[in-house]
């Protein structure tokens, strides 16, 4: 039975900081079966765009800069989301056993997996068979529609990801919504690209009860555990890992020349 590092970060972090640990994991691949499977929060309502995506195309930023709303560029591509109020899940692999060298084959077994933990909450949930071609071609945000292999609950999507690939290594990341922020998505976003509200939903609103970020992350790691047959082993950062982290924020995630004007990562 392999191993996975586990990390779950029970306090919110700042959005650089988030993207900054993600990549940091991208980065401290080598070239063995290493994986990381990574559970987080954030510590205010947060807007992160696509690698590629134009951010004066996508959000709102004079509503973002008057509410103090931060606004973080992904290294993954996708389209704009909302983080707030929701569990962030990350995983950051060189398996190449566990994990085809394709984005979508890989994406498909990471959506599974969180659909068998979703199910232990009691959620049935199941993946989207399709991409609307509109929201492919559009700058909607991400919870507009589910992409094709995304995770929805009676017709709304209730998971968000995307993936980037560097060789054999290979980043994805997706939000999970713990309660409804679509009036705020709303305001955030472009008014050209529309809300998405009616569209999306939350694990408080399909289960009709409260969720804890604690409660739901047992259930989402033992559905990964079961799914593919591993053992997670708690992961902490070392100093001098923290340091490289902390050097990563200041210099790509907390620099407005990467979050307004894109640099290469």
């Amino acid at each position: 039975m392999k191993d996975w590092k586990l990390i779950i970060d029970k306090t919110p972090l700042e959005g650089s900081l988030n993207m900054a640990v993600d990549e940091y994991l991208l980065h401290s691949l080598d070239k063995g079966s290493l994986t990381y499977l990574r559970f987080y929060q954030w510590d205010k309502p947060t807007v992160s765009v696509g690698y590629s995506q134009n951010i004066e195309k996508v959000a709102n930023l004079e509503y973002c800069r008057e509410n103090n709303i931060d606004i973080v560029r992904r290294i993954t591509g996708g389209k704009l989301v909302l983080h707030h109020r929701e569990i962030t899940y990350s995983v950051c692999s060189a398996d190449n056993v566990a994990f085809p060298p394709s984005l979508s084959e890989s994406y498909r077994l990471i959506s599974e997996a969180l659909i068998h933990g979703l199910k232990k909450m009691g959620i049935d949930a199941y993946l989207s068979s399709e991409t609307p071609a509109s929201y492919a071609k559009g700058n909607m945000p991400c919870f507009s529609y589910p992409a094709r292999n995304e995770i929805e609950v009676d017709r709304k999507k209730i998971v968000g990801s995307a993936q980037k690939r560097l060789g054999t290594r290979f980043i994805q990341h997706g939000s999970i919504p713990v309660e409804d922020s679509g009036d705020l998505l709303k305001f955030v976003s472009s008014p050209k690209g529309g809300d998405g509200q009616a569209r999306m939903t939350s694990l408080s609103r399909v289960l009709d009860r409260k969720v804890s970020f604690e409660w739901a992350v047992e259930r989402l790691e033992e559905g990964f555990s079961e799914y593919f047959g591993i053992k997670m082993v708690l992961k902490k950062f070392k100093t001098k890992e923290m340091e490289k982290i902390l050097e990563l924020q200041r210099n790509r995630y907390e620099n407005e020349d990467w979050t307004f004007h894109r640099q290469e990562c």
